[in-house]
């Protein structure tokens, strides 16, 4: 299995063309500038199209079908940061344990490493939490 860091960029770039050739983001023909200037004519209205439909979105009541989902979705984050900091409670017992009591100089700085990154993700992870938990409040209906 490859490196996680070329798997994400990989199926970030597939998402990427997946969604030009959804949008209809296709290169021209050469010499048929009639039919390149009514391509510019129409992504020009939809791009405007778009802009008078989210204005009007927030008025709409939310799906509760969307509700429930994007609650999943936060119990399933909530749990992978649970587990974050307890790679980070165990990363630092292991550290210890390798710098103090084996003497392992050669394995401290990789051991720092992965405390380094562990540290990183559960900072990121705690921040989308708490914007995901605006979102879930801003889905639930008044009343």
């Amino acid at each position: 299995m490859g490196d996680p860091r070329n798997v994400a960029h990989a199926k970030k770039v597939v998402q990427e063309k997946h969604h030009k050739h959804k949008d209809g983001a296709t290169a021209p023909q050469r010499g048929n500038k009639a039919q390149l200037a009514k391509q510019k004519q129409s992504v020009a209205e939809e791009s405007s199209a778009p802009k008078t439909a989210e204005a009007a979105r927030p008025a709409q009541q939310p799906d509760p079908t969307q509700l429930e989902k994007s609650l999943v979705v936060l119990s399933k984050l909530k749990e992978l940061e649970f587990h974050s900091r307890g790679n980070i409670e165990k990363l630092a017992e292991l550290s210890l344990t390798i710098e103090d009591e084996l003497k392992q100089k050669a394995f401290v700085e990789a051991i720092g490493t992965l405390y380094s990154a562990q540290d990183a993700f559960q900072s990121k992870i705690v921040k989308l939490i708490e914007d995901y938990e605006a979102e879930c409040a801003r889905l639930k209906p008044a009343g």
